[in-house]
């Protein structure tokens, strides 16, 4: 009788102990059901690219300060191309990249899909209403390719690393991307295998990468240094808050 009550005991004991444990009731062992617990990965997973009013408004600031200095850029852009073509003709295309600096800097201090295109777009509608000589679809169709080569690599990074080699990249992409373009639309009786051609093409890849990639980055350093995008990931991020993702 003592055996069995003893047995009968720790089958009792024991039966209500594996109904609790967390195995049977199948979540993580801090009261989170495990079907849960993934989803809540998954959704925080996607809060990240989630745009907030604070991205809107910084990219709606960034974008028309970048048209202002379009605009201006337009005005200083045919002494410069004067004076650089009596050089070796084709050698102004390595300051393009002032046109197009705003895709990658905007992906890195807005740090979601579609911030490029987004503050190219304000950028150039600003350039327009400021008073633009080119024409509007040229101008919104280039703005709208340059920012989505911009944001190719940070793309391929799945928006989650933003280094200084992903800002070279897409700044050189945009500039293959602006080069044949100028090409195809501009230059139409410059081919792309002339000197002219070949020596605008390798002059607007290295402004790519350096005004529009190595230039922006430094820019976004030193800018979230001073306190001003505090408000966003990138900004802590930059300060070394691990918890800006």
């Amino acid at each position: 009788m003592s055996a069995q009550s003893s047995n009968t005991s720790s089958s009792y004991q024991g039966t209500p102990a594996s109904r609790n444990s967390p195995a049977a009731r199948g979540d993580d062992g801090r009261g989170n059901r495990r079907g849960d617990d993934r989803k809540n990965r998954g959704a925080a997973g996607g809060v990240y690219l989630r745009w907030t009013p604070a991205d809107i408004a910084v990219g709606a600031a960034v974008g028309v300060a970048c048209g202002v200095i379009f605009q201006g850029f337009n005005f200083i852009y045919p002494v410069l191309s004067s004076l650089l073509g009596a050089i070796l003709p084709g050698l102004a295309s390595l300051f393009h990249a002032i046109w197009y600096a705003s895709g990658v800097f905007a992906v890195l201090v807005i740090r979601k899909p579609g911030a490029a295109i987004y503050v190219n777009l304000v950028g150039s509608f600003a350039e327009m209403v400021i008073g633009n000589q080119y024409a509007f679809g040229f101008v919104v169709i280039s703005a709208m390719l340059q920012g989505a080569c911009s944001e190719i690599p940070f793309a391929v990074a799945r928006y989650r690393s933003f280094t200084l080699p992903l800002a070279i990249a897409g700044g050189a992409l945009t500039g293959v991307e602006y080069g044949i373009y100028l090409l195809l639309f501009r230059y139409a009786g410059v081919s792309l295998l002339s000197p002219r051609g070949i020596t605008h093409m390798i002059c607007e890849v290295i402004g790519g990468m350096v005004i529009a990639g190595m230039a922006s980055w430094f820019l976004y350093v030193a800018l979230a240094k001073t306190g001003a995008l505090d408000r966003l990931a990138s900004g802590r991020a930059a300060r070394g808050d691990t918890s800006a993702a």
